[in-house]
């Protein structure tokens, strides 16, 4: 049997951890005069009680953490954190079920960003900010464990990073937890510059702090219900995609430029990849939309542009109906939505790695079938690509799929329709927030969905998040036996 005692040690200082976090909407409540800073209060409590009665329980002189001890620690702790992160939205005078509070709460810690709250722009500052922290923290957890368990779990084809963390001529620094931590300073850096240049575009503080929070973090929440298009504001537009794209780079590149080796980020074949497809997919759109629509040419390629980058990196905002903008258009932002960005960033979705992996693996068989005696090995950034991360890679393509058909079917058994139910088991899976369609587009919410729907919804978001493998492995018999 696996020893759990260690695992729940790491759970209860996370979960003390979070009800930390609940004290800052109970100050910003108190100080705003709203009464519902009692309600932080009592579940910060009631966290802190529970996280810190589990590391009393279990703490002892030397934590040990297996493979599948990982495996356990990472799925049960998003799932804890989730469960007591829906405290605030249960008990507030939103009066959400529990059903809607943990869909928000999962939408938050993932980073997807779709919700079932209707009526922002009145909401409770406690509340907007909570649902901001939420993603702030999920982004920063995801990136943490994209550098440091991940890799050792080889979940489809992260061992590829853990290969070159481990040549001594490649290390940013020494130890995981110095990486951990200046990734951690690089995002608080990257946190306040954005929140600084939101201000300076012309949001309030709290409106600039709140969405720095979830722009960073590539998780879209907003202050209002119409997302960025209530500030009607092309300064604010082009900060956020600055930030978006910043978000979904990978951390540890950053780690480099600033150790001294400011060609590293575009040095790495993945970031390219990545500003490549992110600009030659909204070229397209752009050019689609400004010739198809009746508004100025400027302002709809920035709709266009804005709207494009928000899905590909699954930050979710929204400034326009973009469903609206024809077949081809809804096309492209539906396969836009499983692209993703780099490894070891704060986005979700395939990401671009993956796709360049299959992309050299599949272009070095095909020169094996017209040369039968010729040796062809694929490279991942000038680096030769195993066995191993080649079949982690494609297995990770078949069950993602797989999963995605999965969710569409179920959604669709619960009354949903094929658009609803296709955008909703694909945004939930990316983690990108809002469909497509009327009811979950862009300018709609995910409130009058069934229970049972927000149910799958929650599962394929905490799935997509975890990269599939970490939580689906514990369904085996035979990792219980191991």
């Amino acid at each position: 049997m696996i020893e759990v005692r260690p695992v729940l040690f790491i759970v209860g200082i996370l979960l003390t951890t979070l009800a930390v976090a609940m004290v800052l909407p109970a100050v910003v409540d108190l100080a705003a005069g709203n009464p519902e800073w009692q309600v932080f209060l009592a579940s910060a409590g009631l966290t802190m009680f529970v996280g810190i009665g589990l590391v009393l329980m279990t703490r002892s002189a030397e934590i040990v953490i297996s493979v599948r001890q990982a495996f356990v620690l990472t799925t049960m702790s998003w799932v804890s954190l989730t469960m007591f992160a829906a405290l605030p939205f249960t008990f507030t005078s939103l009066d959400l079920s529990y059903t809607d509070a943990f869909f928000e709460a999962m939408s938050g810690i993932t980073t997807t960003g779709s919700t079932v709250i209707v009526g922002l722009d009145r909401a409770p500052p406690g509340i907007l900010l909570w649902r901001a922290l939420l993603q702030w923290l999920g982004g920063i957890g995801i990136v943490v464990m994209a550098v440091a368990v991940l890799p050792m779990l080889r979940v489809g084809g992260m061992q590829l990073f853990r290969t070159e963390s481990s040549d001594r001529s490649e290390k940013v620094l020494p130890r995981a937890t110095q990486i951990a931590g200046a990734i951690g300073s690089i995002y608080l850096l990257f946190t306040l510059v954005c929140a600084a240049a939101y201000w300076l575009a012309g949001m309030s503080g709290f409106d600039a702090v709140a969405h720095a929070m979830t722009t960073i973090a590539t998780g879209g929440f907003s202050t209002s219900d119409q997302s960025l298009r209530s500030f009607d504001n092309p300064t604010v537009e082009w900060v956020a995609v600055t930030f978006m794209l910043l978000g979904s780079l990978p951390f540890v590149l950053y780690l480099q430029v600033a150790r001294g080796r400011p060609m590293a980020l575009f040095g790495d074949s993945q970031v390219r990849w990545f500003l490549g497809v992110v600009i030659v997919v909204a070229a397209i759109v752009a050019l689609l939309f400004a010739l198809s629509s009746d508004i100025a040419t400027g302002r709809a390629i920035r709709l266009a542009v804005f709207n494009t980058i928000s899905v590909i990196t699954g930050t979710g905002y929204a400034t326009a109906a973009f469903d609206n903008w024809g077949g081809f258009a809804v096309t492209i932002f539906f396969l836009a939505m499983f692209i993703g960005g780099c490894a070891g960033s704060t986005t979700c979705g395939i990401k671009i790695f993956r796709f360049q992996v299959l992309y050299a693996t599949a272009t070095s068989h095909m020169k094996r079938l017209l040369q039968p005696h010729g040796v062809f090995i694929p490279y991942y950034n000038r680096r030769p690509i195993t066995d191993e991360v080649a079949l982690s890679v494609m297995s990770f393509f078949f069950f993602y799929v797989f999963v995605f058909v999965v969710l569409a079917v179920l959604l669709g058994v619960l009354g949903l329709d094929f658009l609803t139910a296709l955008s909703g088991a694909a945004t939930a899976i990316s983690n990108v927030g809002p469909g497509l369609g009327p009811i979950i587009g862009p300018e709609g919410t995910f409130s009058t969905l069934p229970s049972g729907a927000k149910w799958v919804l929650s599962a394929g978001m905490l799935l997509g998040r975890l990269e599939l493998f970490t939580v689906l492995v514990m369904f085996a018999p035979a990792f219980w036996r191991a």
